[in-house]
């Protein structure tokens, strides 16, 4: 009797045991009874009833990245390009991914593959190399609209790379160095073309500031000759005047002084050391003796 009741709890242990399932975090499974699914087991401990209900599908709750082989695509052109993508998706409801399509990864796939070929078909070669935002944009909308039915949320599609013929490549390189060098030649032709403004513009303001310059010295030497004249004039009224009130005593003067000023010039030159005057004495002792008469007169007038 006690080995019938040990051996019944030993079954009971192992009824529980059967019944007890963990669901790692990440992952959802079904649970389906007599092979009909009846509810979805999320992570943690779940507890079923052996021999009649079982766990039917592990789905990877997760954000997945599927990758997308090359794959060959003729663009509108007539270019064939090869070209390599890839998938990024998350399942959102377990039951429809596990029941709704029967390989869920190779759904994707050929359904990425097909509107691949799809929307870069529709394409000329150089849109293909440069709108690649486009390709990626219209791909993310139609697939993810083509798998919602499964459960599955497309969150993006990216094309990894575009690779287009080699004879395509050399005539886009060879094309790519002529605009490079068109470029280079026209900023060069600017270049010289703006350094020869500022040079003309250089030259044109260095002249007018010549003309100006040359246009005030000459005001300025005319003023000064102007101004020179009016003191000569003066001068000379004054030496009239005072002529008309001295006689000649007052020329043979300033005469006498010009002459002296001039001699002293004569004495204080660095390189004269012999001086020869071609006049007469006597001519210069008369002057001065007509300065001392003029001096004599200038003294008993200012004692009367």
């Amino acid at each position: 009797m006690e080995y019938f009741f040990g051996l019944l709890a030993l079954i009971v242990i192992i009824f529980v045991m059967m019944g007890v399932t963990v669901v790692q975090q990440g992952f959802v499974f079904t649970i389906e009874r007599f092979g009909r699914y009846t509810y979805s087991a999320q992570p943690g401990l779940t507890v079923i009833i052996p021999f009649f209900d079982r766990v039917g599908r592990k789905v990877n709750m997760m954000e997945q990245v599927l990758d997308i082989p090359g794959q060959e695509i003729i663009t509108k052109d007539n270019a064939m390009v090869g070209v390599d993508a890839v998938v990024f998706f998350q399942v959102l409801d377990a039951a429809k991914a596990a029941y709704e399509v029967s390989d869920l990864y190779v759904a994707i796939m050929q359904i990425t593959t097909t509107n691949l070929r799809t929307v870069m078909g529709s394409m000329d070669l150089d849109e293909t190399l440069s709108k690649r935002d486009d390709i990626n944009g219209r791909l993310l909308s139609v697939v993810d609209h083509a798998t919602s039915p499964w459960g599955v949320k497309i969150t993006r599609v990216e094309v990894k790379d575009i690779r287009p013929p080699a004879d395509i490549s050399n005539a886009m390189a060879r094309q790519m160095k002529a605009e490079r060098e068109k470029r280079a030649q026209i900023l060069e032709a600017e270049g010289m073309r703006a350094a020869e403004i500022l040079r003309a513009e250089g030259e044109k303001q260095s002249a007018i500031l010549q003309a100006e310059g040359r246009k005030e010295a000459a005001f300025r030497d005319a003023e000064a000759r102007e101004r020179e004249a009016e003191a000569e004039a003066k001068a000379t009224v004054m030496v009239s005047d005072s002529i008309a009130t001295s006689g000649t005593q007052a020329l043979n003067y300033f005469i006498a002084q010009k002459y002296t000023e001039a001699v002293s010039q004569f004495a204080t030159s660095p390189n004269a050391k012999t001086i020869l005057f071609p006049v007469e004495a006597t001519q210069l002792i008369g002057t001065l003796g007509g300065i001392g008469e003029l001096a004599k007169e200038a003294l008993a007038t200012k004692d009367k």
